[in-house]
């Protein structure tokens, strides 16, 4: 099944790794998802102190880049 989803590549110790896993396991959820749902929360808590990041505040950090 093809999907339009990003991939992205972490490298993560693997005593981290582990203890993800088990969390994920616990809350009923695959490591990817329990991952999600920790940026989500991650995202959330940064916008709710410091404001919504826009789109457009995404697209001029990207062209930023060098």
């Amino acid at each position: 099944m093809k999907d339009n989803l990003p991939r992205y590549t972490m490298r993560i110790e693997r005593a981290l790794l582990d203890r993800l896993q088990y969390i994920a396991k616990y809350e009923g959820r695959t490591a990817n998802k329990q991952l999600e749902q920790l940026v989500k929360k991650c995202i959330h808590d940064f916008e709710c102190k410091n404001g919504e990041i826009t789109d457009k505040m995404i697209e001029e950090m990207y062209s930023n880049r060098i």
